[in-house]
């Protein structure tokens, strides 16, 4: 490793033998090598900048413009940290970082949006964000936002959902309702992860089709309610619950408190 790239790395990781993942002593992992970044941000020109800004940091940058490409090159590699947009083509910024802790990849995740609001902040930070900037944002806010991710580092913490005593682990793709295990299908999973990561909102039959089945989805709209049967028929049904409520020509909630 040269002496630019060790002097650029301490800048970043801090003193002594600190590997981006927190672990001091140890040789693993990329400790000899520049700090990496992947950017995934379907703006070229705002990517281009970044990207350059940040080998002048002395990062090694990779840029992805849409979701799908985001989310392939973030769990086919190993990052320190991934700058990753909300709207992006293909998959939004907001499922991407949801997949991908999915999937247990927990590198640092910060996320640039265009929207100013708590709402949107919140929903980026449930879905396993670790950070977030509102476009248009400071070029030094943002390489001071990623040099601290870096150096917190990438502990694994799977979010575990929860209304109640109703849990879901999108990590382990598990649902528990009062400690006992429910068993679901795929489908049921992805419907019920959506209620709850909406819970206490009225979410339609629209939004649900788009998130859970597809934005293109031409089927009938009425197997919305037939999967509503199958979960209430599981989750609250046998418990003597009711924490998915019919909300008359709006939609669905599902009870913040697990009904």
């Amino acid at each position: 490793m040269s002496a630019g790239v060790a002097a650029s790395r301490r800048a970043w990781v801090g003193d002594g033998d600190a590997d981006p993942m927190g672990n001091r002593g140890s040789a693993e992992g990329m400790g000899g090598e520049p700090v990496r970044v992947l950017v995934v941000e379907d703006e070229t020109a705002l990517a281009e900048v970044i990207r350059a800004g940040l080998v002048d940091e002395g990062l090694a940058v990779d840029v992805q413009h849409t979701g799908p490409g985001g989310l392939w090159a973030a769990s086919e590699n190993t990052y320190d940290v991934v700058v990753l947009d909300i709207m992006l083509p293909g998959l939004s910024g907001y499922e991407v970082c949801r997949q991908l802790r999915s999937r247990g990849v927990w590198t640092p995740v910060l996320m640039l949006t265009a929207k100013e609001g708590e709402y949107d902040q919140a929903d980026a930070l449930d879905l396993g964000a670790d950070d977030y900037l509102t476009k248009p944002f400071s070029f030094v806010v943002l390489v001071a936002r990623l040099r601290a991710l870096v150096r917190r580092g990438a502990p694994a913490r799977p979010v575990v959902l929860a209304a109640g005593d109703l849990t879901l682990d999108p990590a382990r793709r598990l649902v528990a309702r009062a400690g006992q295990p429910v068993r679901v299908t795929a489908r049921e999973f992805a419907l019920l992860e959506f209620l709850m990561r909406h819970r206490g909102d009225v979410v339609s039959k629209t939004q649900i089709i788009e998130n859970v089945w597809d934005a293109h989805f031409d089927g009938d709209p009425n197997i919305v309610e037939v999967y509503i049967g199958y979960l209430r028929r599981k989750i609250d049904q046998p418990f003597g619950r009711s924490a998915i409520q019919t909300e008359r020509g709006m939609g669905y909630r599902l009870a913040s408190d697990g009904g």
